[in-house]
């Protein structure tokens, strides 16, 4: 098979289904890809966009962290929260940044920088998942 069949799952329902050519994603130590017939790996995910390639079309969605699992031509990424680029609305996304950015100029507290960084990461997601553009 030179496939993959790929899904993206939260607690609360299936994001992605699909039987893809190639997958992009952000692992917690960077970027990285996987083809058909790639060797079994298990991946944290960090905050970021993923990627997958069908038929020379690619499609974008939001993975805010989780777990990525692959093994003979099956992927599951097991996620939080994620989003089908085309499902996000653009303008809330600037201004969860914009919000966010001003929580990381006004934190008083190291936990209060630790939430803002996290939402900024998962704003620039939705924002670069939207506009079809990776991290």
């Amino acid at each position: 098979m030179n496939k993959i069949k790929i899904k993206v799952i939260t607690h609360e329902k299936v994001v992605f289904e699909d039987v893809v050519d190639e997958i992009l994603t952000q692992g917690i130590d960077g970027k990285f890809g996987i083809l058909p017939n790639h060797i079994a790996i298990t991946s944290a995910l960090d905050i970021g966009v993923t990627k997958v390639v069908k038929d020379g079309k690619s499609i974008f969605m939001t993975t805010m962290g989780g777990i990525l699992q692959f093994k003979d031509n099956t992927a599951t990424i097991l996620t939080d929260a994620a989003e089908l680029g085309s499902d996000i609305d653009l303008q809330r996304a600037h201004v969860a940044k914009e919000q966010a950015e001003a929580r990381l100029k006004a934190h008083d507290k190291p936990e209060d920088l630790s939430k803002a960084q996290i939402a900024l990461a998962k704003a620039i997601a939705r924002i670069k998942a939207c506009n079809n553009c990776e991290l």
